[in-house]
């Protein structure tokens, strides 16, 4: 057993099958929300985007893009570890699961392709309003709130604080706590709102409470992943497993502040909407920090050796980065411009990078160890670099105040600067969805190369 590592141990029944299923339902979504993301950065570049009249194309793709690329990718690659960290028992619920919420990935995807779907740019979970694509959100949530019922019956003990595999099992458990309470809040937030709301501001307040629970969420997953990768690093452990612990319960402590802020505020107060906008800015990502900065000093004391510890310092390094600077713009926020995308695609994107860099070792876990770790770095890189670059041109434009959510002509890039910031925002976008594509074309090739294998044991 591997008690010395903070990685699960994988099981060797039919749980190592399903989570291969998790993992490929993960790279399946990210793959769709890059297509949409290609679409999108050129419907707002200048130039190429005056010659794409579709406003309504583009609020479209934005929907598919954020619900994919954030929504179905991070919380089914928390399918893959609910399925590893389980008891034998679980299998048929956590299968049926899968097919719940692999079913609603489909309904949510399809819809973006009908022409009477109308976008409503909600933050946190953005909307098409169309019967298929309601469904579908519904039906996800309900695969989800089983799969977290399942992971709470059937979790086994965490062991003891000196266990590492004891330590993550334990981020799982904080993790899945996080998702159950998205999921009353969702509820809460359904059940308070009245029903004569516009369609807009209904789905903004329906989903602001619960979208900001589940960054949490996306947080404490990705501490589980830096931890994962620093492991296969081999960097040496700069704190005791009982301070891991702590960090845990302290990323969790800003979830149960949710319900109290409903209890306080009605959801339609305008105080409701501050109390968590103030609990993001202070919140559970300041829990990051420690973890964080031991695992950068980490990073400095020991130098790779291996493709596959050079792979996983690269994960750790660009998803620090990144998500430190999307914590920094966060704090420059003054209005509702480009420089609340560029801090939210700070942070998701340093959850997104420690995933992949967690899941291309999770390949070769399941099954697929024909991994090219040497493309792996060069596209974990470039990911990083392409969303830096997007990142500061939306920060850039964000000073001359180019408003969020729009595209072409709607965004006024009548200056030198607006054209400037953007444009930078329109290279580092292309950059990043080459970087994208490159974990596609990684995790194809791996597969590809297991299915080719004799006697190969495939889980897929």
């Amino acid at each position: 057993m591997t008690t010395n590592t903070y990685i699960l141990d994988i099981p060797t029944d039919k749980r190592r099958q399903l989570a291969a299923r998790w993992l490929w339902l993960s790279i399946l979504a990210l793959f769709g929300a890059g297509i949409f993301s290609v679409l999108l950065v050129l419907a707002r570049t200048p130039v190429i985007g005056e010659i794409i009249p579709y406003a309504d194309f583009f609020h479209t793709a934005l929907v598919i893009h954020v619900d994919l690329s954030v929504l179905v990718w991070i919380l089914a690659f928390a399918g893959i570890l609910f399925s590893l960290s389980g008891r034998p028992g679980d299998y048929r619920f956590n299968q049926l699961n899968f097919i719940i919420i692999a079913t609603a990935t489909v309904m949510i995807a399809v819809t973006g392709f009908l022409p009477d779907a109308r976008p409503i740019m909600s933050n946190y979970v953005p909307v098409l309003e169309h019967p298929l694509f309601i469904a579908g959100l519904v039906l996800f949530a309900v695969g989800m709130g089983a799969q977290i019922v399942t992971a709470m019956v059937f979790s086994p003990s965490i062991g003891t604080a000196a266990s590492a595999n004891g330590v993550i099992r334990f981020g799982l458990n904080c993790t899945a706590v996080s998702i159950l309470v998205a999921l009353i809040t969702f509820f809460w937030s359904w059940f308070s709102l009245p029903t004569q709301l516009v369609s807009d501001q209904y789905y903004e307040l329906l989903f602001w409470g619960g979208g900001h629970v589940l960054q949490y969420t996306y947080t404490l997953l990705m501490m589980i992943c830096w931890l994962w990768l620093a492991s296969i690093a081999g960097i040496p452990q700069l704190m005791s497993k009982r301070v891991v612990m702590l960090i845990f319960v302290a990323g969790l402590l800003s979830v149960f502040i949710a319900p109290l802020i409903y209890l306080r505020y009605d959801v339609t107060h305008p105080m409701h909407r501050q109390m968590f906008t103030w609990l993001m800015s202070f919140g559970g990502s300041l829990a990051t920090l420690p973890l964080g900065f031991a695992i950068y000093i980490g990073l400095l004391q020991r130098a790779p050796e291996t493709d596959e510890q050079r792979s996983a310092h690269a994960a750790l390094m660009s998803s620090l980065l990144l998500f430190g600077a999307g914590g920094v713009i966060g704090f420059m926020i003054t209005g509702s411009d480009v420089t609340i995308p560029a801090h939210y695609h700070g942070c998701i994107v340093g959850v997104t990078l420690a995933l992949m860099g967690t899941g291309y070792d999770l390949m070769v876990r399941l099954g697929y160890p024909k991994v090219n770790f040497k493309l792996a770095r060069i596209q974990l890189w470039t990911y990083a670099i392409g969303q830096f670059l997007h990142i500061a041109g939306l920060v850039w434009s964000g000073g001359y105040g180019v408003a969020r959510k729009t595209a072409g002509a709607e965004q006024g890039l009548d200056t030198l600067g607006r054209v400037a910031g953007m444009g930078l925002m329109g290279l580092g976008g292309l950059i990043s969805a080459i970087g994208g594509f490159l974990f596609i074309v990684v995790a194809y090739k791996a597969w590809r190369a297991n299915s080719n294998r004799p006697n190969a044991d495939t889980v897929v």
